[in-house]
């Protein structure tokens, strides 16, 4: 059964950091793109960041460079969201997702969804 599960999420301070995770079992993530969104209430799911199977670059969308960070650990099949000084408009469910490549956060070009873990950025 091919699946991926998101952790990691919770309740936070503005400012704090959360790292969060995408565990996949059933196929091997080094193999594909893999895609973090969010989803707030009453808005569109969203792309955060992206990691490319080939080299391992990276994509951030304008809103997150230089507070979060994107990563793989191929041993462990399971990819990272390393997320700092997060702000209250950081707050959504966050999933991710396999793709062929990170040349768009389109979702509909990625697919296995997780069942996605909330983060909360409140005082």
């Amino acid at each position: 059964q091919v699946s991926l599960v998101e952790s990691g999420g919770g309740l936070v301070q503005p400012g704090g950091s959360l790292r969060l995770s995408c565990a996949a079992s059933g196929f091997t993530l080094a193999d594909y793109a893999i895609g973090w969104f969010r989803q707030a209430p009453g808005k569109e799911r969203e792309g955060v960041s992206c990691i490319s199977s080939r080299d391992g670059s990276t994509v951030y969308r304008d809103s997150v460079k230089g507070r979060f960070t994107i990563s793989r650990d191929n041993a462990k099949n399971t990819v990272y969201l390393q997320m700092n000084s997060l702000k209250p408009e950081d707050t959504a469910v966050y999933y991710c997702a396999i793709s062929s490549n990170c040349e768009s956060y389109s979702t509909r070009i990625f697919g296995s969804w997780g069942q996605g873990t909330q983060v909360t950025v409140s005082s």
